[in-house]
């Protein structure tokens, strides 16, 4: 399975998504922010198959965190996750960067569509669905 990075700063969300994500069999690895994360990739040679990260988080948040893996390690695949309308809007300029944006809160079933997809390089349909509703 995966090596998956998760940054989020909600330790609920950050427990909900890495359970399920290990029980799908992948591996993850967990940062409470943009700047333990980037840390995290570092030192780990930026040997990850994901990153699923919050957009707005302390320290560092998601798309300053989303720029340095990509322009490191453009092999990741990044996917962002955010409960924030304008927070999306953001993103919005990063599609070459950013596989997909999840809005929270989101199901079970959508984080794993949305991974799955990710990962196995199927077209996103989440970043033109927020944008359709904008």
């Amino acid at each position: 399975m995966a090596r998956i990075l998760v940054a989020e700063d909600d330790d609920g969300v950050r427990a909900f998504v890495t359970r399920a994500l290990a029980h799908l069999g992948h591996e993850v690895v967990e940062a409470e922010d943009g700047g333990l994360a980037e840390e995290v990739m570092i030192a780990e040679g930026g040997r990850f198959d994901l990153l699923l990260s919050d957009i707005k988080m302390p320290v560092m948040d998601g798309i300053a965190l989303a720029l340095n893996v990509a322009a490191s390690w453009p092999e990741v695949t990044i996917v962002l996750m955010t409960g924030f309308a304008d927070q999306r809007e953001r993103a919005h300029g990063l599609e070459a960067l950013v596989y997909d944006v999840i809005p929270k809160p989101f199901s079970l079933q959508i984080l794993m569509d949305k991974v799955g997809d990710a990962l196995a390089g199927r077209p996103a349909e989440i970043v033109s669905l927020a944008r359709q509703a904008m």
